[in-house]
């Protein structure tokens, strides 16, 4: 299974640590993009989530302070290469998109080149159509079977 079917609501997964960015990320996409959204902190969740084919877009925060997967500490960077590898394995598709306060020069680009991750928005999030706009884009991109952006790092 790659996508929701066509006219199916996006399936949308919101992996972040704060309570407030969460909040107001699920708002957005619920409110202004009419998803499905799911919002965790938990790594094994991610991962299982992503290689059963129940996910088509993850935003993913970069710091994560308590998320682990198998109970080993994993930042967001980390979390996206073991998404990304489980849906890939299990012969599924999904997009990320790193939202995240990390917005120096060269942090997208370094970021996803780092992570096979599809797109980058930086934190706060001001502009909310635009940023409903981008997740919908991933979604419409994996239902078309478009080409990812950046290809999986070597493991």
């Amino acid at each position: 299974m790659s996508a929701s079917p066509a006219a199916a609501v996006p399936r949308v997964l919101i992996v972040e640590d704060d309570p407030g960015n969460a909040l107001v990320m699920k708002k957005i996409l619920t409110r202004v993009g009419g998803m499905a959204v799911e919002v965790t902190e938990d790594g094994d969740l991610v991962v299982e989530r992503g290689a059963a084919g129940r996910v088509d877009v993850v935003v993913m925060d970069v710091s994560l302070a308590n998320t682990r997967v198998g109970g080993v500490p994993v930042d967001g960077l980390e979390l996206t290469r073991r998404l990304l590898a489980a849906v890939r394995g299990a012969g599924h598709e999904a997009r990320v998109l790193i939202a995240t306060a990390h917005a120096m020069m060269g942090d997208r680009e370094r970021f996803l080149s780092a992570t096979g991750a599809h797109s980058y928005l930086a934190k706060p999030i001001t502009d909310h159509v635009a940023f409903a706009a981008e997740v919908r884009r991933l979604f419409d991109q994996l239902r078309k079977g478009g080409a990812e952006t950046f290809p999986l790092p070597p493991a």
